[in-house]
């Protein structure tokens, strides 16, 4: 899924909408002690109160909220695997029985207790509706409106949320004119912040795929590796911010530890001009020839095949490995790049870093930005400053 088909499914999750029916709600309570199931209810959808569908749809919006690679990844099942969560969920995906699809929801909250202590009493929420989306036109010279035409695919989420105690408040009783203590003790469901969670299948130009599964991390670039393996059987995946280190990693087994802003301007240029090029909406894939040509063209000297090939070899341990581009360099149009100094710290964009530079002079090192107006001090416009005057012939 890229992420134009997770916002177009993201934001259908609404009270009373024709593009998206969810059907059922089952929701299973675990207690934190024992790990084990303390109680599970599942409803149709529709015999909620409006209020609880609506905190429960800004829930599910929320699992599908963030950014790909960092919060977002659509993962590939694993194959011959044994109760294998993917036959799980097609399974309970086919169910025409509540009582069927619950049974098989149960088989995957069996797997998140297996192995697996909570700090907190936990609420586990599955849902299984259906999507309606647009098709999209095979022909650009068709006059006849596709506006009407849909397509239907059926959906289970899932959504874990942690518990916690209600606040201790004091309150007033009108009726009985005095001042009481809120005695109130059942657990708080916390629908704001997910632990984490799933979508299956994945959609992608319109059309379902069962060996993918969109799985939500908690916080961006934290995965849980135990649910990733063991709860949805998925492969291994590497977040964005580490794909960065392993790229940065190998840059530096191919240039050297030591980099001037030039090249390493080069070199986000370099990459976002491919990105930019690149026709599809998925950012393109880099391996290592490709990051070779790359370094060798941002300014890099002797850069050839085999040395990036070997890099990727130490690095990662698999010289077929591929980078997806979007990961590899800072937000591109944001100052996203941090240099930190003992006298200041500075932001800039990747398409500024260019004017940027450290020099040295009278055996001081400074870092020089080239401006094209006088920046401001506390209200106050700089005046520029010499730091070298030229002598005379004779050395005066």
């Amino acid at each position: 899924m890229n992420k134009k088909d997770i916002a177009n499914i993201r934001k259908q999750f609404k009270v009373d909408n024709e593009a998206l029916k969810v059907k059922d709600i089952f929701n299973v309570y675990i207690m934190k002690e024992s790990s084990d199931i303390y109680h599970y209810e599942s409803l149709p959808f529709e015999m909620l109160e409006q209020e609880q569908q609506e905190l429960f749809m800004e829930n599910f919006k929320k699992i599908l909220s963030g950014q790909l690679d960092e919060k977002l990844f659509e993962l590939k099942f694993k194959h011959n695997v044994k109760d294998s969560s993917q036959l799980i969920l097609h399974q309970g995906l086919l169910s025409q029985e509540s009582e069927a699809w619950t049974e098989q929801m149960l088989k995957i909250v069996n797997k998140m207790l297996q192995d697996k202590q909570y700090e907190m009493d936990i609420v586990i929420t599955f849902i299984r509706g259906e999507y309606l989306g647009p098709m999209k036109s095979q022909s650009d010279d068709n006059d006849e409106s596709t506006g009407d035409t849909v397509y239907s695919h059926s959906f289970i989420l899932c959504s874990l949320n942690r518990t916690q105690d209600p606040k201790k408040e004091l309150l007033f009783d009108y009726v009985e004119k005095e001042f009481k203590y809120n005695i109130v003790v059942d657990p708080i469901i916390n629908l704001k912040k997910p632990l984490s969670g799933f979508l299956f299948p994945c959609f992608t130009d319109n059309a379902a795929d069962v060996n993918h599964v969109l799985y939500a991390a908690g916080k961006a670039n934290e995965l849980d590796y135990h649910f990733i393996e063991e709860v949805l059987n998925a492969e291994e995946i590497m977040t964005a911010k580490e794909d960065k280190m392993v790229f940065e990693e190998i840059v530096k087994k191919v240039a050297g530890e030591k980099i001037n802003t030039t090249v390493l301007s080069n070199v986000y240029d370099e990459i976002y001009r491919t990105i930019e090029e690149n026709e599809e909406e998925e950012a393109p894939m880099l391996d290592y020839k490709d990051v070779g040509n790359v370094l060798a063209s941002s300014g890099v000297k002797d850069v050839n095949t085999e040395k990036v090939e070997e890099a990727f070899k130490t690095v990662i341990e698999d010289e077929r490995y591929e980078f997806k581009a979007s990961n590899v360099i800072p937000k591109f149009n944001k100052k996203s790049i941090k240099i930190e100094t003992k006298a200041a710290n500075i932001s800039v964009s990747p398409e500024d870093l260019r004017y940027v530079r450290q020099v040295q002079m009278s055996g001081k090192t400074y870092l020089m930005i080239e401006l094209e107006e006088n920046p401001l001090v506390e209200g106050f416009e700089l005046i520029p400053e010499v730091l070298f005057q030229k002598g005379d012939r004779n050395g005066e």
